[in-house]
């Protein structure tokens, strides 16, 4: 062989190596999943026809649920917190099984997935029901179980009350017709309508009121009177002067109302002086991003939408922020007994985590004259980190009636209102007394 025949030979050895090189690169890479920056799912190889095996252990003959993702995968993470709550709440009921298959890539091609995170339905057999791939939520995971017939009533913890634990004895004069709370009398505000007085406890429960109705609100400061502060006399609200200071320790407003100029001897706790068109425009400035009611930055969930911040009034509200805007949302509100920070994250209406995972919500709820019942108002709404927590509170608040629900059932409730019934929402309409 000639000298120019050995160096194609050795060129043709060189570029082969050269190619099982790049064959066993893109192999490699294939394997693991690469994350589609585009899309909330992740690519994880080559289209595959169907599984090879993907085959349940049905020793214990429980069906299962197998998610096949990564640990740095965005939805999978996402998926992580809700196969947790799956896995303990459901435990004895199906099994529930996770595999990375970015650190073991040979699984994916045993299950035939295409994208991360895939979940996959098997019976007690072994046999696959369904499977779906993308986020899936613990509500859409259960209601699929439902769609088998598996049993989950026996999972599920509840708690009801719709007998008040003690009669409210305090006569009508005395609850203020928004919150349900004691009326001090320096403090009272009275609405006068052609059905009689409303009575409310204090200028930011009017205010509360004021931003609920559906009526033509021209004027309408002509109907209010406030307390003076100082003489316990009734006085027009608009006329009056305010004496506007901040509680140091919770931060919220102090309103003091007075007939004529306010003395340096009844100012002694500090504020400001201010008139009725100031402190409504104080008082309105924060309100709730789904019903639009006036709240204290203090007392609301905080909500972030699109990377705007904005408030819940209660924290059902706050999860309505969703169905509201049609935005993937975050919600942030406190225990209603110990503070404790609870936050809910979701995506495409349903809920993509909650922590802790332990938390639930009360849906406070009053009867109506008609034997129905219905909502109790966002005063008597509420989420808690536990449900032992939810009983003590229950326990310290005789008069309140209605049932826990879980966190994923009060946001579906909202994601479930047509536009016209959120536009409704919280309107009270023509102020009527009890």
């Amino acid at each position: 062989m000639n000298k120019f025949g050995k160096i194609l030979i050795v060129i043709a050895l060189i570029a082969a190596v050269v190619v099982v090189i790049i064959i066993k690169q893109n192999n490699k890479a294939n394997s693991g999943a690469v994350v589609d920056e585009g899309s909330i799912n992740s690519v994880v190889g080559p289209e595959v026809e169907g599984p090879e095996t993907a085959k349940i252990d049905a020793s214990k003959g429980l069906p299962r649920l197998v998610d096949l993702g990564a640990d740095k995968c965005i939805p999978c993470k996402m998926m992580a917190p809700i196969l947790e709550e799956l896995k303990s709440e459901y435990e004895g009921t199906f099994k529930v099984e996770f595999i990375d298959v970015w650190k073991n890539p040979d699984e994916a091609p045993k299950y035939g997935i295409k994208l991360i995170p895939t979940q996959i339905f098997f019976d007690a057999s072994g046999k696959e029901l369904f499977r779906h791939e993308g986020f899936y939520s613990k509500e859409d995971i259960l209601s699929k179980w439902k769609e088998f017939g598996v049993d989950l009533s026996v999972s599920q913890p509840s708690f009801e009350r719709f007998k008040p634990a003690q009669l409210d004895d305090r006569g009508k004069d005395n609850i203020c017709y928004m919150c349900d709370g004691d009326i001090e009398h320096k403090t009272l505000v009275t609405v006068s309508t052609e059905k009689g007085p409303v009575r409310l406890c204090s200028p930011h429960c009017y205010f509360i009121m004021y931003s609920c109705l559906t009526e033509d609100k021209i004027d309408f400061e002509k109907k209010v009177s406030v307390t003076d502060w100082a003489t316990g006399e009734p006085v027009a609200a608009s006329e009056a002067m305010y004496l506007y200071s901040l509680d140091g320790r919770t931060g919220r407003p102090i309103i003091k109302a007075f007939t004529d100029r306010i003395r340096p001897d009844q100012a002694t706790s500090g504020g400001i002086v201010i008139n009725w068109q100031a402190l409504q425009d104080k008082e309105l400035v924060n309100c709730c991003g789904f019903c639009d009611r006036a709240c204290y930055p203090q007392d609301a969930a905080k909500v972030i939408a699109g990377g705007i911040h904005t408030f819940g009034c209660c924290s059902h509200c706050a999860l309505g922020v969703a169905a509201r805007s049609g935005l993937d949302i975050e919600v942030h509100e406190r225990d209603r007994l110990t503070g404790e920070p609870i936050v809910v994250k979701t995506l495409e209406g349903k809920v993509a985590s909650l922590e802790p995972a332990t938390a639930v919500a009360w849906f406070g709820q009053r009867q109506k004259p008609d034997g129905t019942w219905g909502s109790a108002g966002c005063f008597h709404q509420g989420f808690f980190v536990t449900l032992e927590n939810l009983k003590e509170w229950i326990d310290r608040n005789p008069h309140e009636t209605g049932k826990m629900i879980t966190i994923h059932q009060a946001l579906a409730n909202k994601m479930k209102l047509s536009p016209e019934q959120i536009q409704k929402a919280c309107k009270i309409g023509e102020c009527v007394p009890k």
